[in-house]
């Protein structure tokens, strides 16, 4: 927070976002030892104390605006409110109603008014009577302005363009740069930033030795190049995205979003331009010809919360999901929060509702349903991510099914010849065969929910139409007499049905609650009906057993889990008594569908039986009335449709040639349909039907206003020439050069990642209540150079190109300013507390993650794996039953293998609590976007370190290095073990403290065999040969607390 102090002119800033008093006034100027200014500037003395104290009454909202007055805008200010009264009146401060209501104080008169939580201090009053009276110019703000590059200025002894803008300012003030930090710092300092993880003792000796010129060059560029620069990027952007691993609210269950998150690791990694960066993440799935690369970017926009609770509306949660992308897109690219737009105009930017939703409609036709219907896996529209492994595999077994089936078409020329001889040879067996199965004579089928229910052939049909809530199918026939015992349902993939599976909701699966079967003799009225008290099915999906059709359960029916399984599918359902019929009988079969909303059967077939209920099986083929027929002539006298109807039945029932060679293809499908479930998929986007976007009332989603068509921002520049106007019109929208925002904000996130701080230091939010940036000239350099380069460094030999991340970060950490010392003076700390001046080096906490990593990595326990599925290090047995009560992420257990000490941004995240260690060093919990962690200290990150297993287990891992690396004597392991920790050599008191702790230790612990067990027994086991375990002990305890020092976890 910027130093206060007693007003002086020029000196004052705003009150912070949020705070609703003033103690005094922050500084404006960036430095309250700025020399007062000839005339105060509106975007960086006065835009703020306005924007805080009077926007929310009298600002962009017109539904909320009081007295008609409106003062973010010129000539609303200067023109008369509804009173009558004249706000400003430019140069006559005494004749302003502004100045009069911000200095009366009458209760009734006084702005801001007392019961609104806001005031202002006598200097900030001041402030403003002063820029009235200097004419009251108003300015656009800042951040909308075009982005243009300054001139870079020339300071002897600054060649580097960023130590040339800084060291204005900063001389100044009165201020010195620090000298170059020493070059063990500079390497713990560079490896920490760009990895997250500590150089070796053996690193740090080779950059000191390296007397070359461009040393420090060459370890920026082999840092820059290492497949852990991407990892330590990612974790920032996963904040961005909102990643977890699971799909939040009550259930919390879990999803398989992972592929993504290697994704973007490999775009980091591969210095893929920011521009590209942006546009494949938000319509990569939109580009011409999109690649399995560019589809997969758009799960950016995947990784939002998904609501399964039951009784939840769909449509409700579609519309929250879109709301979500809009808002994620506004904070993670443009630095503008566009929360409160979902319900009125913004308090304080220049956004309206109507902009909002104009921007809604960008992302409102995704072919989602909004919900997870209780099923904890991913949900469409989804892609397969296919491994260089598995395309291979793929093409291979693709390659062998289409000879096969070549060779089965050849076969099929001669199916009339292999029939007609089966007929004459085996035709009469089947004659005289009873069978189990006869197909049901249907007369009329109908949906009670208006579905369109046709005959396809072999007594199979389809449904299509509108598919209701709770769809019945009633299925009216009759059968040759004698009695039914039993009906088989018989369930078809359909290339019609959703999914190209059996059921008719979007994800393909269906849900069947009951099976009523019913005879009506003619002329009579009363049907006689018999429950079903036995089902037996080929497969049922996990908690949907085909059980549920016999008990009726309420809620519950068979289901064959459609989405992943699209196989065709069958089940009997055993009658309690047998019911007769005569050639006259009307028989009804009703399917019922009331579990879950509009998950009913999509193709099916019904055969009947009339063999005892104990008798029935299901590996039986229903025989057709058509067949016997058509057997029953001669070969001579069958008609066409006849020798159809034999030949089909050959093809498809006797062992032959035919069958063989189908047996052949289905084995190979098989195997091609378990890889393809063994590949991963992941959550993307698809643009599918275009939908109506309403202003939603109140932004609620059952209340639409006005319709709204696609549109940007006002504020800002319109869709550059030749885009389109949809969500890839968009993408490019963001990283167009007249966008002035895009640029802005990522160079001040970079910025802030080295210093601590950004050149704008609310990083997190570039509208009217940003703070004014502490170098404009510098922000816009760098904004400018990153969009097109010409001061950017090579990187690697690489020219750097238009968004060249990697070049930008080299940019900014071959500056002096970088390169500083940290040390410094009290006197000039106290002149700049916070460092906006950039004379000393940051010296920064490191983030959750990275603490961990350093743990691992220093103790030798690090397993370095890019990429793959979330694993499970060590939290709590059973960490998250009770966040997870109801999902399947309840029964934690740590891994015992190597994902134990993989590197934490592959920690599996749960949304409503995620890993416990990250939460305390301020890691978000990821359930919206956040773009800006907290950073605090508390007692309980201490004891985190010092007794959490992860870290009690690192210090046991360091002690075996100490031990086994380090030396022969004590001094020589404790030194070796200080260098792995902090990099540098420990001085002789240091040294003297650690062994007169290491010898308490052993002492203490050689009369105590418990206290040894104690240590090493905690976590995973893992006996060392050839050390001695009460030794181990003690050299564990000395590095338990080496990891818990200061310079551990800070980076210098």
């Amino acid at each position: 927070m910027d130093v206060c102090r007693p007003f002086s002119y020029g000196s004052f800033s705003w009150l912070l976002f949020g705070l609703s008093f003033c103690i005094s006034a922050h500084t404006t100027r960036n430095s309250v030892f700025a020399e007062p200014p000839s005339k105060l500037s509106f975007n960086q003395d006065i835009r703020a104390i306005l924007s805080d104290a009077c926007f929310q009454c009298h600002g962009p909202d017109d539904k909320q605006r009081h007295g008609g007055l409106r003062l973010d805008q010129s000539a609303a200010a200067y023109g008369a409110g509804e009173s009558g009264s004249i706000a400003i009146v430019p140069g006559k401060v005494d004749e302003s109603e502004l100045s009069r209501r911000i200095m009366t104080d009458a209760p009734e008169l006084k702005m801001p008014p007392p019961d609104s939580g806001k005031t202002l201090s006598k200097a900030q009053v001041e402030l403003v009577r002063r820029w009235i009276s200097e004419g009251a110019t108003y300015e656009d703000h800042w951040a909308f302005r075009p982005v243009a590059r300054p001139t870079i200025p020339k300071v002897e002894g600054f060649p580097h363009p960023i130590d040339a803008f800084l060291e204005g300012k900063r001389s100044s003030l009165g201020l010195k740069a620090q000298p170059e930090a020493d070059r063990v710092t500079l390497i713990r300092r560079l490896t920490l930033d760009l990895h997250g993880i500590p150089p070796t003792p053996q690193e740090i000796d080779a950059f000191v030795q390296d007397d070359s010129s461009d040393a420090y060059e060459k370890l920026v560029d082999r840092l820059l190049a290492s497949p852990r620069y991407g990892e330590r990027m990612a974790v920032q952007w996963l904040d961005f995205a909102r990643y977890a691993d699971s799909n939040g609210f009550q259930v919390d269950s879990s999803r398989y979003q992972w592929p993504w998150r290697d994704w973007v690791i490999s775009a980091f990694n591969s210095n893929m331009p920011f521009d590209q960066f942006t546009i494949e993440q938000n319509a990569g799935d939109m580009l011409p010809n999109a690649t399995e690369s560019q589809i997969l970017a758009t799960g950016f926009h995947r990784n939002h919360k998904l609501n399964g609770e039951g009784g939840i509306i769909a449509e409700e949660w579609r519309v929250e999901t879109v709301i979500d992308r809009v808002e994620t897109m506004g904070l993670t690219w443009l630095g503008l929060t566009f929360n409160c737009c979902r319900c009125h105009d913004h308090k304080y930017d220049p956004i309206s509702q109507r902009e909002f939703y104009q921007m809604f409609s960008y992302y409102n036709n995704v072919p989602e349903s909004g919900t997870l219907q209780g099923e904890s896996k991913n949900t469409e529209p989804t892609l397969r991510v296919f491994a260089a492994e598995h395309k291979a595999k793929r093409d291979e077994l693709a390659k062998q099914i289409a000879a096969d089936e070549m060779e089965l078409a050849e076969l099929q020329k001669g199916v009339r010849q292999l029939a007609a001889k089966w007929s004459d040879e085996h035709g009469s067996d089947l004659l005289n065969k009873k069978s189990m199965w006869t197909q049901f004579i249907v007369q009329e089928v109908k949906s009670t929910g208006g579905a369109e229910i046709r005959e396809q052939g072999d007594g199979i049909y389809l449904v299509s139409g509108p598919n209701a809530a709770f769809d019945n199918y009633e299925i009216r026939g009759r059968v040759s007499g004698g009695a039914i015992s039993g009906v088989l349902l018989e369930c078809f993939t359909d290339p019609s049905l959703p999914e190209q599976s059996l059921g008719r909701y979007p994800n393909g699966n269906f849900v069947l609650s009951r099976v009523i079967v019913s005879v009506r003799e003619a002329g009579s009225v009363q049907a006689k009906t018999s429950k079903v008290i036995k089902a037996v099915a080929d497969f049922s999906q996990n908690g949907w057993d085909i059980g549920n059709v016999v008990t009726g359960s309420k809620g519950r029916g068979w289901a064959v889990d459609g989405p992943t399984r699209k196989e065709n599918r069958k089940a009997f359902f055993v009658l309690e008594s047998p019911l007769t019929v005569s050639e006259t009988s009307e028989v009804t079969i009703r399917l019922e569908h009331d579990a879950i909303q509009q998950h009913n059967i999509g193709k099916f077939r019904i055969s009947t039986t009339s063999v005892p209920g104990d008798s029935v099986a299901l590996d039986e083929v229903p025989i057709s009335g058509v067949l016997l027929e058509a057997l029953k002539q001669s070969s001579k006298d069958r008609s066409d449709a006849q020798w159809a109807e034999i030949e089909k039945y050959y093809a498809n029932q006797v062992e032959g040639p035919l069958q063989v060679k189908k047996r052949e293809i289905a084995a190979a499908k098989k195997s091609l349909t378990d890889l393809d479930d063994s590949v991963p998929t992941a959550m993307v986007m698809k643009e599918g039907k275009v939908r109506d976007t309403f202003i939603l009332k109140r932004g609620q989603y059952d209340q639409p206003g006005d319709k709204v068509e696609r549109g940007l921002l006002a504020a800002l520049p319109p869709l550059p020439d030749g885009a389109s106007n949809d969500r890839l019109g968009l993408a490019k929208w963001l990283v167009h050069e007249t966008n002035p925002l895009t640029a802005r904000v990522w160079v001040n996130r970079a910025w802030e990642r080295f210093f601590g701080m950004g050149l704008v230091k609310s990083s997190e939010n570039f509208g009217s209540q940003a703070d004014f940036p502490s170098h404009p000239e510098l922000l816009d350099f760098l904004a400018a150079e990153f969009m097109q380069p010409t001061q950017l460094p090579n990187v690697s030999g690489v020219v750097a190109q238009r968004w060249d991340m990697k070049a930008l970060q080299k940019f900014i950490v071959m500056s002096d300013a970088y390169r500083q010392s940290s040390k410094t003076s009290a006197e000039a700390r106290a002149l700049d507390p916070e460092n906006r001046w950039i004379a000393r080096g940051a010296r920064l906490r490191l983030q959750a993650e990275f603490i961990r990593d350093a743990a691992l990595s220093v103790s030798g326990l690090m397993v370095e794996k890019i990429g793959g599925p979330s694993v499970r290090p060590y939290m709590p047995d059973g960490v998250w039953d009770e966040t997870s009560r109801y999902g399947d992420l309840r029964n934690y257990k740590p891994d015992t293998d190597a994902g134990r000490y993989r590197r934490s941004m592959y920690t599996v995240w749960q949304r409503r609590a995620a890993p416990p260690s990250m939460l305390l060093f301020d890691a978000p919990n990821r359930e919206v976007c956040t773009v800006k962690r907290s950073r605090t200290n508390t007692p309980l990150q201490a004891l985190s370190l010092l007794n959490e297993v992860t870290f009690v287990e690192a210090a046991r891992g360091l002690a075996v290095r100490m031990i086994t690396e380090g030396g022969a004597s004590a001094d020589q392991r404790l030194r070796y073990g200080f260098r792995l920790v902090v990099g540098r050599e420990p001085s002789g008191n240091e040294l003297d403290v650690l062994k007169n702790g290491l010898d308490a230790d052993l002492n203490e612990l050689k009369s105590s065999q418990g206290a040894v067990d104690g240590i090493l027994n905690v976590g995973l086991v893992r006996d060392v040969s050839g050390i001695d375990r009460t030794e181990w002990a003690a050299y564990t305890l000395t590095a338990n607390i080496l990891l818990n020092l200061d310079e551990f976890v800070n980076r210098p």
